[in-house]
């Protein structure tokens, strides 16, 4: 499968940069803009596959640094790669696990090659470098794969950023290297998307995203934001980083998920996203619907016979009350943890959707507009 056969670029808005297209895997057509449940263990925290495909989810993410530790990689070999595992036949994405790793702070040791991490789980002593986390997503054989990267930490300096940016350069460099020299584990295609950094510095991230532009990744992800920049800010370099990269390659957005950055983004010209906001803030009795985001704590909710969102083609969304479901978060009952779930990440699948439909009809620009005052007009 050659790489123009990857992604095909269908539309351009006239009004905005938003744009139309499709993913193609061996496990499916991915249409974009698309949002990407996190399945960060091999599970959708609280939802079922089958339910995932019920509410069209058409790809979900792994996460490297937690597959490789639990269940680790003899487990995932011997089940033939994660989507048998995991009993999924759509798409999968995974990230490289850095985000994770360096997270770990006292837990981790960077150098040139790589970076030495402990687990979390039991103390137990490891190391990812460019190379194995290649091997790595091999094995899990996920149709999409990222590379190492270092996310650097939000406000860091100039001096930290350019020390930075050149170490994962270079990892990038290896893990292309090692991803052409390979072959996927499961005979299934499998892609590599760089990830552009180089902080909230303009000029660092022009000059990051064109060394990797040389390296022809089959796509591009844009890295190190939302991690406490200003929304504005992170805004301006999702717009420069859209502006540099190629349009004939899909462009990913890492782990910015509310509704108004995933639209606002899509303006600027991204097709995929990702973000644990749904599921999380589902399990802390907070939804999202059509007309805005509902705490369900909130007492004013208790007699409610208000349906979820009716708009949203999912069996809670039509099927029960707002009473109803914050009388299971106040009881803490289970189920109150899956019906929020699959509410939320039936919504955002909606608001790409609709997304996808109006760029279609040249009406995005307007109708984004519109769908924010409307969302915004119970705060």
């Amino acid at each position: 499968m050659k790489n123009n056969t990857f992604f095909n670029l269908i539309k351009e808005d006239v009004q905005s940069s938003a744009r139309l297209g499709e993913i193609h895997t061996s496990h499916g057509i991915i249409p974009t803009p698309i949002f990407m449940p996190v399945g960060t263990q091999g599970t959708v925290k609280a939802i079922e596959q089958r339910e995932l495909v019920e509410i069209d989810a058409k790809i979900i993410l792994g996460n490297t640094y937690h597959l490789y530790l639990r269940p680790g990689m003899e487990v995932l070999h011997h089940f033939g790669g994660l989507h048998k595992f995991m009993n999924w036949d759509r798409p999968i994405l995974t990230d490289s696990g850095g985000f994770q790793v360096f997270s770990l702070n006292d837990l981790r040791k960077i150098n040139k090659d790589g970076v030495k991490f402990k687990s979390h789980i039991d103390g137990s002593s490891h190391i990812f470098t460019p190379d194995n986390v290649v091997d790595i997503q091999r094995t899990i054989g996920s149709d999409i794969i990222m590379v190492l990267d270092e996310c650097a930490p939000y406000p860091s300096s100039p001096q930290y950023i350019s020390k930075s940016i050149e170490l994962s350069l270079s990892w990038a460099k290896k893990a292309r290297e090692r991803f052409i020299s390979t072959m996927p584990k499961w005979d299934k295609p499998q892609f590599q998307f760089g990830i552009g950094q180089g902080g909230v510095y303009p000029e660092y991230r022009k000059q990051y995203i064109q060394q990797m532009n040389d390296m022809d990744f089959d796509g591009y992800a844009i890295g190190g934001l939302s991690v406490g920049e200003p929304k504005e800010m992170m805004q301006e370099i999702v717009a420069l980083s859209a502006e540099h990269l190629p349009k004939n390659k899909p462009r990913y957005l890492m782990g910015v998920g509310m509704p108004e950055d995933i639209l606002n983004a899509i303006e600027n010209g991204i097709d995929m996203f990702d973000c644990v906001i749904p599921t999380r803030n589902a399990r802390n009795a907070q939804i999202f619907t059509t007309r805005g985001k509902i705490n369900l704590r909130n007492a004013k909710y208790k007699f409610s016979d208000e349906l979820i969102d009716e708009n949203i083609d999912a069996y809670p969304s039509k099927n029960f009350t707002l009473g109803y479901l914050r009388h299971l978060f106040v009881a803490e009952e289970l189920l109150a943890l899956q019906l929020a779930s699959l509410h939320n990440i039936a919504f955002y699948l909606w608001l790409v959707k609709t997304a996808r439909e109006n760029i279609a009809n040249g009406t995005f620009k307007n109708w984004k507009t519109n769908f924010l005052n409307q969302y915004f007009s119970k705060e």
